[in-house]
């Protein structure tokens, strides 16, 4: 064991963190579960959430049986919904392919939907404690800094040094104490603005020692960002149910449920005459405050309209319209600018 691996340890066992839910009762599961809400996810974000989907499916065979709506109905607020899809999709094959047992090759868990080299090593090393290098966003920071490796990690290049350096530093013993080590590192003491004083590797540390921690992990270049105009529909019936629309398989907040979204210049009168041609409908109009919802390669511009109809349309393909009231707690899943819309005003 080198000289990095014993200081990630030794600092570890003093200051690590050993209290976080899925560090308890390590199953290839929890721990799989734990990764993908993760990504892209603080720790402190993801707590409850995890805490909240376990008590619901315990195991991975729970979690195959489920609806979509279900899963993605306890993901609602936390975001890249796609996440939520893949795992109910790797759930799924788990039970057919594998017989309800998590794989023990980092290839068969790399074939599963939603996980990477990274999950999959996460998984074998924290569940199994076998020698399986992770490459997160915290070790990426930590790395290249500890070897001041310009550029930016997404490129193939630098991807590949910053994998050998995870490999080698990787130890056949106490992985996945090493695995977690290293990740709370970066997560508290190397970050983004870091703690050198406090860090153990900071008397080898390239980029710490000589102060240019700022210059790693190198920045992704980024050009201006798109913008796109909606308008989405907010229809309230006289029971307070608001009227939902099950989004498509592909796109933003794919298979999620949201109030009709239409182009920009889409009318009320359309939408009203879209949901019952056979009658006119009642309806009072209030605009709302438009709503910017940022994704990482554009600005969503959200012009709400909020509809208070007099009678319940009879809308066409039930199967994509649904009635919903939080109250009654449904299991749908909602992005959270749709519940923000939602909740601005109670017509």
């Amino acid at each position: 064991m080198g000289w990095l691996e014993t200081q990630v340890l030794s600092w570890f066992d003093k200051h690590g963190r050993r209290d976080l839910p899925w560090q308890k009762n390590r199953t290839p599961y929890r721990v799989w579960v734990s990764e993908i809400m993760l990504q892209q996810t603080q720790v402190i974000t993801a707590i409850p959430y995890f805490q909240k989907f376990i008590k619901r499916f315990p195991t991975n065979r729970d979690l195959s049986k489920a609806t979509l709506d279900e899963v993605l109905h306890l993901w609602t607020g936390l975001g890249y919904y796609s996440r939520a899809r893949n795992l109910h999709k790797a759930s799924i094959l788990i039970e057919k392919q594998h017989q309800g047992k998590f794989p023990t090759s980092i290839e068969s868990l790399i074939a599963l939907p939603g996980i990477g080299r990274t999950t999959a090593g996460a998984i074998l090393s924290l569940s199994r404690d076998l020698p399986f290098a992770i490459l997160d966003g915290n070790v990426k920071r930590v790395l290249a800094r500890f070897y001041s490796i310009k550029g930016y990690p997404g490129t193939a290049a630098v991807s590949k040094i910053l994998w050998k350096k995870a490999q080698e530093h990787t130890p056949n013993t106490r992985t996945a104490d090493y695995t977690q080590a290293i990740m709370d590192l970066g997560a508290t003491v190397c970050q983004r603005t870091p703690l050198c004083e406090k860090c153990p590797l900071l008397k080898k540390c390239e980029a710490g020692s000589t102060g240019t921690f700022h210059l790693y992990p190198g920045k992704k270049m980024k050009g201006p960002k798109r913008t796109r105009a909606v308008r989405m529909f907010i229809i309230q019936n006289q029971q307070g149910d608001y009227l939902l629309q099950k989004r498509p398989k592909k796109g933003i907040w794919a298979e999620l449920w949201t109030p009709p979204e239409r182009s920009s210049n889409y009318s009320p009168k359309q939408m009203v005459s879209e949901l019952n041609t056979a009658s006119p409908i009642q309806y009072c109009q209030i605009v709302g405050p438009k709503l910017v919802h940022a994704f990482s390669h554009y600005d969503l511009h959200i012009e709400p309209i909020y509809l208070n109809v007099s009678c319940l349309p009879k809308i066409s393909q039930a199967s994509e319209w649904l009635w919903y009231n939080e109250e009654e707690d449904k299991p749908v899943g909602l992005p959270a600018p749709a519940l923000k819309l939602m909740n601005i005003r109670n017509l």
